[in-house]
């Protein structure tokens, strides 16, 4: 059974969304998009790191990996769009706040060794991958204004929700152990 705990990169994801409802003008400039995107890869990467360094499970490992190499990916394409189109990515209160909390998150997966390790690890990139996608789809695509950039969302999605889908398979595994 999955426990519902959500990370605080989580709860600022859901916090944007609910600005965004609120608001009539975009909550997030294409500049402030672009360093999201940056900013909630660059997180997903570094939890792949810490997997393959705490994890002494197999398929914990091929799905850091896959984080890993997948998130790389987008990160290079959403940096070369946006170098394309002249947009220098900004911060703004969410990115910073992801960055924050995920470094909370990351210090305390560090902390984790074997299968408390591994669940853990997987729960978070459950709930990360669920947020995430939510912020895509209520968040950042109704506030990009930049068609390609808007494409470049749209586009990843499915990746997005394969990763959540691999997640939670690998935690089922986990529980049939």
């Amino acid at each position: 059974m999955i426990k519902k705990r959500f990370s605080l990169p989580v709860v600022a994801l859901v916090c944007l969304g609910a600005s965004v409802a609120m608001a009539q003008k975009p909550a997030v400039s294409d500049a402030q998009i672009a360093q999201i995107v940056v900013t909630a890869n660059s997180i997903d990467i570094a939890n792949g790191k810490i997997a393959l360094e705490q994890s002494k499970t197999t398929s914990v490992d091929e799905f850091a990996n896959l984080m890993i190499k997948d998130h790389t990916a987008v990160n290079n394409n959403a940096v070369a769009l946006v170098t394309k189109l002249g947009v220098k990515p900004e911060a703004s209160d969410t990115s910073r706040s992801l960055q924050s909390q995920a470094d909370t998150e990351q210090t305390k997966l560090r902390s984790l060794k074997g299968a408390e390790f591994d669940r853990a690890y997987l729960e978070n990139e459950v709930a990360y991958h669920q947020q995430v996608l939510g912020a895509i789809s209520d968040v950042l695509i109704s506030n990009a204004q930049n068609a390609e950039l808007k494409k470049m969302l749209v586009d990843v999605k499915p990746a997005f929700q394969a990763h959540l889908d691999h997640a939670k398979q690998s935690l089922a595994a986990l529980d049939k152990r």
